[in-house]
């Protein structure tokens, strides 16, 4: 876990072609990272990435490809993505999310 945030720093693009998951915390954690995210429209992904993240269906290989490869040639558009997913993980934290939590909690 101590490792992570410096995988992801030195990392060009997080590619995260899940079929399910629950919340999609390493495309959170990449976008806060400052990485460009590839992953899949499953699940809580794109209430995860928003508009800020690229979405691929996970079985289709070469729709993967071209994503990487318009990430890998196009700097500027590498770094519009990985503004994008700093600016769209900044609406998520810890306080908001346990503050959530109690607020259900003390409803039921």
């Amino acid at each position: 876990d101590a490792d992570l945030p410096a995988l992801y720093q030195s990392s060009q693009i997080f590619v995260y072609p899940s079929r399910y998951e629950g919340f999609g915390l390493p495309v959170l954690e990449a976008m806060a990272s400052g990485v460009p995210v590839v992953t899949s429209r499953v699940s809580s992904l794109p209430e995860v990435g928003g508009e800020a993240v690229l979405y691929a269906n996970p079985d289709d290989v070469t729709g993967l490809a071209q994503m990487l490869k318009k990430l890998i040639r196009d700097p500027e558009f590498r770094r519009s993505r990985s503004e994008a997913g700093r600016i769209a993980s900044e609406k998520f934290s810890w306080s908001d999310f346990s503050a959530t939590i109690m607020e259900n909690l003390r409803s039921l």
